[in-house]
């Protein structure tokens, strides 16, 4: 395919037809610049690369704001570069300033259906039916055809650290280009992943559960649960078994009480009422 194809200059009397109409069929990539702007050109080539390597997977569309001014008004555009990303119709996405190829890609992956996005389903559906080592080689043989492929990188690696491969699933993370590892869902698996390390050699849940019903003061018992509670999605106990270890000791293992809590509070995106009150409870203990 000719990927200049994929490439087209949009004025205010086409943007609905080669935007909002275009993006029913593929996602489009609006791009909002100007010659004056440096990070424009910067980033530029990193656009149509993006474009030929995804090869007509998503169409990319420029609005030179200096010649079509009343187009960027009329969008509310402030500053330069301006992404936007157009599906079915409507904004799915915005992103200012320039962006790093990888970053971008993560973006894009959102919105554009891969054979490796069907694949990653059945992954996840063999996985919740107890098929686990199908699901492990359904991603790894996925992973070994695409492995710039950074959100199956992410799915892979989440399924190696709930298998308790966590060598593996820390190594796939760390393969992953900087930028890509700073995003909000790699840095969601570097957390978990930290949690699992914690629970790799350490007793059941139930046993903990005994363990420290029996003896309170039992911090790394505590600090194992906590873990453990985290891994299984009850946050509310975790923040809990982490709030009374810093409390019982603020010094344990390096202050792992209030690390603890601003983790959790990161995996629930530092929003929502067990958030604010335990945030409430951490800001009275520490002053």
């Amino acid at each position: 395919m000719n990927n200049a194809q994929n490439i087209t200059d949009v004025t205010s009397e086409t943007f609905d037809s080669l935007v909002i109409e275009q993006s029913k069929r593929v996602p489009v990539l609006v791009d909002y610049w100007a010659d004056w702007c440096g990070p424009c050109q910067m980033q530029m080539p990193v656009l149509k690369k993006l474009v030929d390597s995804y090869d007509g997977k998503f169409v990319l569309a420029k609005v030179n704001t200096d010649e079509q001014s009343e187009l960027a008004k009329a969008h509310g555009i402030r500053s330069l570069p301006t992404m936007r990303v157009y599906k079915n119709g409507e904004m799915v996405e915005e992103i200012l300033a320039a962006q790093s190829e990888s970053t971008l890609r993560i973006l894009l992956d959102r919105y554009i259906e891969r054979e490796s996005d069907v694949i990653r389903a059945r992954a996840t559906a063999a996985w919740q039916q107890g098929r686990h080592s199908e699901a492990l080689s359904l991603l790894h043989n996925a992973h070994l055809a695409e492995p710039d492929n950074h959100q199956l990188t992410l799915s892979y690696a989440e399924l190696k650290m709930r298998q308790g491969q966590l060598d593996d699933a820390a190594e796939l993370i760390a393969s992953l280009p900087r930028d890509v590892r700073d995003e909000k869902e790699a840095s969601r698996m570097s957390a978990l992943l930290e949690f699992a390390m914690v629970t790799r050699d350490a007793p059941s849940m139930v046993e903990l559960e005994r363990v420290v019903d029996n003896n309170p003061d039992d911090l790394e018992a505590r600090y194992q649960l906590a873990a453990w509670y985290v891994l299984d999605n009850r946050m509310e106990p975790a923040l809990e078994a982490f709030m009374q270890l810093l409390q019982r000791d603020r010094g344990f293992r390096d202050d792992a009480g209030r690390k603890g809590l601003l983790a959790v509070f990161e995996l629930l995106e530092n929003e929502g009422e067990l958030v604010n009150s335990y945030r409430r409870q951490l800001f009275t203990l520490l002053h």
